[in-house]
């Protein structure tokens, strides 16, 4: 089966491949897949990642991921933090810091499976920075360049045109604890940007700043990664993060793949329960089984009626600023409502929805039905 967000970028390996040539014309540049094709070797790809296992106390973390990255995109790896293992372990694998177990992996046309790390053209920003503290700005940033050969001239070049990059001009003989969060975050990125990656790599690298410092930086990192012209996977538990930063959002739970699309595609069109029930703040309302199928409603869908609705009574409100959040209870379970401030709430009331708004899901599987 084909998951048809994106264009078919996305192969699910245990479905076969006897309709792999329909993404023929899409040409994706990195490709995850379980076997190789004969199909493939006259394609142009960036890396080719086959069925790749990685084995934590007995269990599989990154399980037939299937995901293809376009050259110049960013793809958020979003998981819960339950299994919070999956997308890690995913970028220790492609940045060579774990062993694979089976499969491999190719980027540009060449095996990289079992090279070193510091022989991959990967790059890789950690969610803790990991810069040395005893070096300054200009000693963190030199050093991998130091280390590579790169003469003196053409690091000083180099470290210059990232530092005003990333507006850290006049921070050069700074140590790093001498930096806020924001100023750390983006030597780090600095460091990485100067291996001139083939891929970049980023695990959760603003999760350590405050709410206030990662919306200022969203911006400036959302325009770094789509202009750097090399893909970049990037891993978040924060899906406000996500929905703000990605070209494409891959979604895991359990170690496989839920979902793979645009940040409107996941939100307006879940593939499953799991989907809908992760993504949107406030989540969303399910309502009891019926036959089944089990009804899910977003809060913002959810509208006061005069007549025809669900009977409910007001539990409590929370104030959101332009908008409040009701909380309901009713003969079909608590509801939660999204609407005006200013709109005047009695203590009983009926709620209702559109027709089109309502997203069914198999009560067993939790599959979307269409």
């Amino acid at each position: 089966m084909f998951l048809r967000q994106a264009g078919y970028e996305v192969i699910l390996a245990e479905d076969g491949f006897d309709a792999l040539s329909k993404i023929s014309d899409y040409q994706p540049r990195i490709i995850f897949v379980d076997v190789m094709m004969p199909l493939m070797r006259d394609w142009d790809f960036d890396a080719i990642i086959t069925h790749n296992r990685y084995t934590l106390v007995n269990r599989n973390a990154a399980e037939m991921m299937d995901l293809a990255v376009a050259r110049g995109m960013a793809v958020l790896n979003a998981a819960p933090y339950a299994v919070i293992v999956s997308d890690r372990a995913t970028l220790r694998l492609l940045a060579g810091l774990d062993p694979v177990c089976s499969g491999r992996i190719l980027l540009n046309g060449s095996a990289i499976t079992h090279k070193p790390a510091g022989q991959r053209a990967v790059a890789m920003v950690f969610q803790s920075y990991a810069l040395f503290p005893h070096l300054s700005v200009l000693g963190n940033l030199g050093l991998g360049l130091e280390v590579r050969g790169i003469p003196p001239a053409e690091r000083r070049q180099r470290i210059g045109a990232v530092l005003e990059l990333l507006q850290l001009q006049g921070l050069e003989q700074r140590r790093p604890a001498q930096l806020s969060g924001g100023q750390r975050q983006r030597v780090a990125l600095a460091r990485a940007l100067l291996r001139e990656p083939q891929l970049m790599l980023l695990d959760e690298p603003m999760s350590n700043l405050d709410a206030q410092l990662r919306d200022a930086l969203r911006p400036e990192l959302r325009q770094l990664l789509s202009g750097g012209g090399y893909p970049a996977i990037y891993v978040t538990h924060d899906q406000q993060e996500a929905l703000g930063l990605a070209d494409r959002i891959a979604l895991l739970h359990q170690g496989r793949l839920q979902q793979l699309g645009t940040a409107h595609s996941l939100y307006h069109d879940p593939a499953n329960r799991f989907v809908a029930s992760f993504l949107g703040r406030p989540a969303i309302n399910l309502f009891p089984p019926e036959a089944g199928r089990q009804l899910g409603v977003r809060p913002e869908h959810l509208q006061l009626v005069c007549s025809g609705g669900v009977p409910a009574q007001l539990v409590r409100r929370e104030w959101l600023g332009a908008q409040q959040l009701l909380w309901l209870d009713s003969a079909r379970g608590p509801l939660r409502l999204l609407c005006a401030a200013d709109l005047p709430i009695p203590e009983r009331l009926e709620v209702g929805w559109q027709p089109q708004q309502e997203l069914w899901f198999a009560e067993s599987s939790g599959e979307r039905c269409r």
